[in-house]
């Protein structure tokens, strides 16, 4: 059986059967069951741009470049030998770049 689905959804029958009370009766339904979210909660984990953080340390351990890396010169990454596709001008490529 085909379907058209440029027809309406809903028959003048199925229209006509929603009363007034049951469409308010279902809104509140729906408003009851939302979840209260903490509002300064959700702020607290989001960063401003150009917020000041002078103070605060980097918590991340940063290594050197390792003997089978490289340092991209088109994007700056530093990425392991196997990506390394190409030389410009003496400079390796990554295959991101490349």
């Amino acid at each position: 059986m085909a379907t058209d689905y440029d027809s309406p959804r809903k028959t003048d029958d199925d229209v006509n059967e929603d009363s007034i009370e049951e469409l308010k009766a279902r809104r509140n339904d729906k408003s009851a069951s939302t979840v209260d979210v903490d509002e300064f909660e959700q702020a607290e984990g989001l960063e401003l741009p150009g917020a000041d953080l002078s103070n605060e340390e980097l918590s991340v351990r940063v290594l050197p470049r390792q003997a089978d890396e490289f340092t991209c010169m088109s994007c700056f990454l530093v990425h392991h030998r196997s990506q390394l596709a190409s030389e410009r001008n003496g400079q390796p490529i990554c295959r991101d770049c490349e």
